[in-house]
């Protein structure tokens, strides 16, 4: 538990620390919102994250539909897949910062996630194959000079999508994964998110997980809870981006759980991570000061600056 509690402490340091740098588009022209006072006027949408040393993720359209996200400097990418209005599909193909050092991973994931929805047009499963690729360094490769990046292990997720019949809010997310072995899932893990609300905005989220043996689940052995406030009545940069999406974001890795706050509608200026697992609780806390442009959009917060374009 406390491994999986300091990986999302120091996720949470890592890409707080940093400031603005400037940025283009994909013409090579200036994005002028970043720095002035003004900012865009009229329809828009969402385009970069970007802290000073790195651009955390590029959004690409197709019309009004986004199409695909790179994710980092090595260019990770995920392309986006639609049937009608919903999303149906995201391949993504890249690296991740699995261990939460701030850094990614040098060797390499592939997943696919498909999308299944309700008679009332709701996400319900999220089905998720992903693939983990290395590079040997032994002979006769080396650290220097290490082989081609090859298949060594294949799991299989299960997500089960609950929303409140009552407000249509995400309820809870249910996730059940193991090794893939000879085209079927072996389920060895779960863990299931609660997410409580104040208005419109996630005022908290819960996590346990285990382990599940012979087709049971255990008792949790990791317990975490994010809680958010201090919300802004301005506008969140993330309600321009399809909200199945942002499901599938938080899932990406186990310490994304933390961004939750990418649901609401407006931003939290305080939020904190509990460690639930000790007699005593262990909690700390972060803040942030916005800054918004005219049409009251977020621009930067926790380190990170929040870039638009015109639609």
């Amino acid at each position: 538990m406390k491994r999986l509690f300091y990986f999302i402490l120091l996720l949470v340091g890592v890409s707080s620390v940093h400031s603005c740098k400037e940025v283009m588009d994909e013409n090579g022209d200036p994005l002028v919102d970043i720095n002035g006072n003004s900012g865009l006027n009229g329809p828009r949408a969402l385009y970069r994250e970007i802290t000073d040393s790195d651009t955390l993720a590029t959004y690409y359209y197709n019309g009004l539909q986004l199409s695909k996200v790179v994710t980092d400097s090595m260019n990770s990418t995920a392309d986006i897949s639609w049937s009608g209005d919903k999303i149906s599909r995201i391949d993504f193909r890249g690296f991740l910062d699995l261990d939460g050092n701030g850094y990614l991973n040098k060797d390499s994931i592939t997943y696919t996630q498909q999308f299944t929805y309700g008679s009332t047009g709701r996400l319900e499963t999220i089905s998720e194959s992903r693939s983990f690729f290395k590079r040997s360094t032994t002979s006769p490769y080396t650290v220097a000079a290490p082989g081609p990046q090859t298949l060594y292990q294949k799991t299989k997720t299960i997500y089960g999508i609950k929303f409140s019949a009552a407000t249509a809010k995400l309820d809870s997310i249910n996730m059940r994964t193991g090794l893939e072995v000879s085209g079927a899932p072996s389920y060895s893990k779960y863990s299931k998110t609660k997410y409580e609300y104040v208005g419109d905005n996630v005022s908290k989220v819960t996590k346990l997980a285990g382990s599940i043996t012979g087709g049971v689940m255990g008792n949790a052995n990791e317990k975490l809870s994010f809680e958010y406030s201090n919300y802004d009545d301005k506008i969140n940069p993330f309600t321009l981006l399809p909200s199945v999406y942002k499901i599938s974001r938080l899932l990406t890795t186990d310490g994304n759980v933390v961004k939750s706050w990418i649901l609401s509608p407006n931003s939290p200026t305080r939020y904190s991570i509990t460690n639930l697992a000790p007699a005593v609780p262990v909690s700390v806390f972060f803040s942030t000061n916005y800054n918004y442009d005219a049409q009251t959009y977020m621009r930067k917060g926790y380190g990170v600056n929040y870039i638009y374009k015109p639609l």
